[in-house]
């Protein structure tokens, strides 16, 4: 009698690795984008503008943002080596060098000096990346849904600038702009709750393209940039002249670097929660060294320090998405953009009031979802509400008072002005010192919960 050969055993493809078919890697892809496109361009935008650089340099400055955006964005998703943490995590540049950069090309060199100290901060990330990775067991559920809740929580005034009009515009506030941000949250709830499964995944999209549509007749945006964009740009490397490199500019820089290194630690553990892929000591140096080259890529092909950009974790846990290729597809449009600067133009008309609608839901969504970790956490008979709630203060104090250290040195206004930084620090300090140090005799706070506080 016959037999047959045992069948190889089928291992099911975590969802993290799936590719999605190429219609639905286009559309959510370019979710992720006009998602993160406004927050990509601001940082030359606003640097740019402090400098008053030409409008032909500032736009050569959005279009090698963008293209590196991209570059750096399928390093993190694709990965090579020990480069990338392989999860669905969007690259953009960091707001938190933005002060400190302003500073160095106003008084202290120009953009060479800029792009010197933002070399040497790359560098510095890829170095330092094992030794952040060795940290995670100081990031437990506690800690981590603590710092999760803060990102969705700091960014929330983003949108609300956003849903006004945007920071500067003549109109910002008027009732029509809140209106239109209103129509595009309303049709993206409308999607989401009743459409087929594919199109609630891109309820963003639906609902931008939908604002869009309504705002074009009603004057809310203009396409006159379209036409004065070149079709063709290439991004050639030190374009404003060779780096300088300058200690000042080079130390505030590195504040810079560990900073968004804290940032970027916590997006990356935010997004695995979300993913089901846990972030391990080595994957977090993985993701973190693709920081930093990213951002050397930055200082050499004219453009500034990349991060994990938080707004595409709310867009991940929202749409539950979870495959990188559909961040890595984004990736490949951002590239796309940056090579062909008309294309960019058209993203960049999207009015800010139909980003605001959107916003809203995405941003609030990473707030939930840090309520969902720390749902996780046990809160009886231990000092665990006092690290949440002190350390949510402490990373809403710069978001609600954004002057509240313009007296302080520049280096702590690095450190303390971005609140996802400051937050994460103190639930950091706050888990050690009320978990780990010796308690007091016969006190509850000595007898944490395991789960909520080991490390």
């Amino acid at each position: 009698m016959a037999t047959t050969a045992p069948a190889h055993p089928v291992h099911p493809v975590h969802p993290v690795d799936e590719v999605p078919p190429v219609r639905h890697l286009a559309a959510f892809g370019l979710q992720h984008v006009l998602a993160m496109y406004a927050g990509a361009v601001a940082v030359p935008l606003i640097v740019g503008g402090a400098m008053n650089l030409s409008p032909a340099d500032l736009a050569y400055l959005i279009t090698a943002d963008l293209l590196v955006c991209g570059i750096a964005t399928l390093i993190q998703c694709v990965g090579f080596w020990r480069f990338g943490v392989r999860l669905p995590i969007m690259q953009g540049c960091t707001f938190a060098a933005v002060s400190p950069m302003v500073l160095i090309g106003t008084t202290g060199g120009g953009l060479p000096a800029i792009y010197g100290s933002v070399i040497v901060a790359g560098l510095a990330i890829v170095l330092l990346a094992p030794v952040f990775g060795r940290l995670l067991r100081f990031f437990p559920p506690l800690v981590t849904g603590t710092v999760i809740l803060i990102i969705g929580v700091s960014l929330l005034p983003v949108a609300g600038n956003w849903a006004a009009g945007g920071v500067g515009a003549k109109d910002f506030g008027e009732p029509k702009n809140l209106a239109l941000a209103g129509f595009v949250l309303a049709v993206v709830l409308a999607v989401q709750r009743f459409a087929p499964p594919f199109l609630s995944r891109i309820a963003v999209l639906v609902g931008i393209a939908v604002g869009l549509a309504v705002a074009v007749p009603f004057g809310f945006t203009d396409f006159g940039g379209v036409g004065d964009a070149d079709w063709v740009g290439i991004s050639t490397p030190f374009h404003f002249g060779t780096p300088t490199f300058h200690a000042s500019a080079i130390v505030s820089m590195l504040v810079v670097a560990l900073v968004t290194m804290t940032e970027t630690t916590g997006d990356l553990i935010a997004v695995g929660e979300m993913t089901d892929r846990k972030v391990e000591p080595r994957t977090l140096a993985d993701g973190l060294r693709a920081d930093g080259l990213s951002t050397v890529l930055g200082g050499v092909f004219n453009t500034f320090p990349y991060t994990a950009f938080a707004q595409n974790v709310g867009l991940v846990g929202m749409t539950r998405v979870r495959s990188r290729w559909v961040v890595a597809t984004a990736g490949g449009i951002l590239v796309l953009l940056g090579l062909l600067p008309k294309l960019g133009a058209v993203v960049a008309a999207v009015p800010a009031p139909v980003l605001g609608g959107a916003g809203l839901v995405m941003f609030g969504t990473v707030a939930a979802s840090g309520l969902r970790t720390l749902a996780e956490v046990d809160f009886k008979g231990n000092d665990n509400l006092t690290v949440v709630a002190v350390s949510v203060a402490v990373g809403m104090l710069p978001v609600g008072v954004p002057t509240i250290y313009a007296k302080f040195p520049d280096w702590f206004q690095t450190v303390m002005n971005s609140g996802i930084s400051a937050g994460c620090l103190t639930a950091i300090v706050l888990n050690l010192l009320f978990n780990h140090l010796p308690g007091k005799t016969g006190s509850a706070g000595a007898a944490a919960e395991p789960k909520a506080a080991s490390v």
